[in-house]
């Protein structure tokens, strides 16, 4: 009779027999999940990109022209800032996944 090792197997034996710690408790919670990252929205990152987004338009739209001088933050100016923190968004997700395991049913 031949027996395989399983990795995930063992360390649910060590952590209910008490002989990890809670790093290794909260792993294996996670694989058995089924995936190690967050939902987007319970992220810092998605924290920070909301309120720099907010920042970025509430303060394009309160900065005004004053006297002889033109707008000096425009609203095209600040949609691409918009787009930076998107971009920079978008790729802070793509490295915190990209070390994930994601296993589809279907």
């Amino acid at each position: 009779m031949t027996t395989t090792h399983n990795p995930t197997s063992a360390r649910r034996e060590d952590v209910s027999a008490g002989r990890a710690g809670a790093a290794d408790v909260k792993r294996v919670n996670r694989l058995a999940r089924g995936g190690e990252t967050k939902a987007f929205y319970k992220t810092t990152e998605f924290v920070v990109f909301v309120v720099a987004t907010l920042g970025v338009l509430l303060a394009s739209f309160l900065v005004e022209t004053s006297g002889a001088h033109e707008d000096y933050f425009r609203a095209d100016q600040a949609w691409l800032y918009v787009v930076i923190l998107s971009v920079g968004y978008m790729v802070s997700r793509g490295l915190a996944k990209s070390g994930s395991r994601h296993h589809d049913d279907a």
